[in-house]
């Protein structure tokens, strides 16, 4: 039961700064002229997707990416999650959902950054599954 509620706290954590990413990234959009529903099941998705995305296919990047994060200091690691916002974006696309980041360099970039300081914030506030 308590692995459930995880659950549903990483979707919502990942939906919250992916929802804020798209309000304050102009390249990052959810659906244009959608209800409110439809945003919010579109979110919650794409919050699904990320977080498949993160776990599969992140580590390997990070893996191969070491050397790079290394040189320059771990500044490389917000490519990295630039890359992985735009492989969302891309998956996204492929299954018919309603989101889209315009461009890697600035919008996938910025869009990770506001991604990561709110999932920052917000597991700062909410209590650690682990204990």
């Amino acid at each position: 039961m308590r692995t459930i509620v995880d659950l549903i706290l990483r979707i919502a954590v990942n939906g919250v700064a992916l929802w804020l990413a798209g309000l304050l990234v102009v390249g990052v959009h959810f659906g244009r002229g959608v209800d409110t529903a439809a945003t919010l099941t579109t979110v919650v998705l794409v919050a699904v997707v990320f977080g498949l995305i993160n776990a599969v296919i992140k580590p390997i990047v990070k893996l191969l990416a070491t050397p790079l994060i290394w040189l320059t200091l771990g500044l490389f690691s917000v490519v990295v999650n630039a890359a992985m916002l735009a492989a969302t974006s891309w998956a996204a696309g492929k299954l018919g959902l309603a989101f889209h980041v315009d461009a890697f360099w600035w919008d996938a970039v910025l869009g990770a950054v506001v991604v990561t300081l709110v999932q920052m914030v917000l597991h700062a506030v909410l209590p650690d599954p682990k204990r």
